[in-house]
């Protein structure tokens, strides 16, 4: 048995979750390795993401866990069987752990909801944008570290623009929408492309205008990223060290109701639709 040197987040959340269902069964490390056959050892191993475990002891530890919610156990095999090397990994070392994490986590979500209030959502932004955005953020950066940031925003659009896209939905704030992130013709840019591809039949871009009573805010930008069941969603957001990843059962409801809430004050799709070309023309 070989042991990682570094789970991924998905490896990570497979043993989180074995870990749950093993917590929600009552059941100590040592009663698992049991039921396996195996050492406490490697019964922790395979909780903390350090190695892998086949689909047949994933389904004797479900069994006997008494974990009834077939559709839960079927998307943990596929995550334990999953061996998908993504286009994130060709050059691993030039980017934060989190930024790598969140392209894998994007390529395996079955939806995607992003709530945004300072800038233009990032699988909705132009080149010029991304590269004006990180310029300023990160004005230590060298023009070269700057285009890996870049290249790896573009190539995380892949989502909603391969043959089999996934259903994507953005509220964007007016602030975002009238923030020069780079000069009027970046902007103008970047609004155009947003009504550009909300054209798509699987793309929802909806806008909160400041003309609006009662709005208190989602406290920051938040991705909500769905899972194959619900309990293996995962919520974004953004940390001073880059992406944070929220996974607990609680505060997924709670980001669910948080996403509804702030799209029932949003325009609806049409309404965004001719406010964001109002805010093109104005430039």
């Amino acid at each position: 048995m070989v042991l990682r040197r570094e789970p991924t987040a998905r490896q990570m959340r497979l043993a989180v979750e074995l870990r749950k269902l093993r917590d929600a069964a009552g059941l100590a490390a040592r009663d698992a390795a049991a039921l396996l056959g195996v050492s406490s050892a490697q019964i922790s191993q395979i909780e903390t993401g350090l190695t892998g475990v086949s689909e047949k002891r994933l389904r004797h530890l479900a069994a006997n866990y008494a974990c009834g919610d077939g559709e839960l156990i079927d998307a943990l095999v596929a995550m334990a069987r999953d061996r998908t090397r993504g286009w994130w990994e060709e050059h691993p070392c030039q980017l934060p752990t989190p930024f790598l994490e969140l392209a894998e986590l994007e390529h395996h979500a079955r939806y995607r909801w992003d709530v945004d209030f300072l800038h233009v959502p990032g699988l909705l932004q132009t080149e010029d944008y991304a590269r004006a955005l990180f310029s300023y953020v990160n004005p230590e950066f060298p023009a070269s570290e700057v285009a890996r940031w870049v290249e790896h925003r573009m190539k995380r659009k892949v989502i909603i623009e391969r043959p089999d896209p996934i259903p994507y939905e953005a509220v964007i704030h007016e602030a975002a929408l009238r923030i020069r992130v780079g000069d009027r013709a970046t902007t103008r840019a970047q609004l155009t492309r947003v009504l550009e591809i909300s054209e798509a039949d699987h793309i929802t871009v909806r806008v909160i205008p400041f003309d609006l009573d009662d709005f208190g805010g989602a406290g920051s930008t938040m991705v909500y990223a769905g899972g194959p069941v619900p309990r293996l969603d995962t919520v974004v957001r953004d940390g001073p060290n880059g992406p944070v990843f929220i996974d607990a059962e609680a505060q997924l409801s709670r980001y669910r109701t948080l996403f509804r809430r702030v799209g029932t004050v949003a325009l609806e799709s049409e309404r965004s639709r001719d406010f964001i070309y109002k805010l093109a023309k104005e430039l």
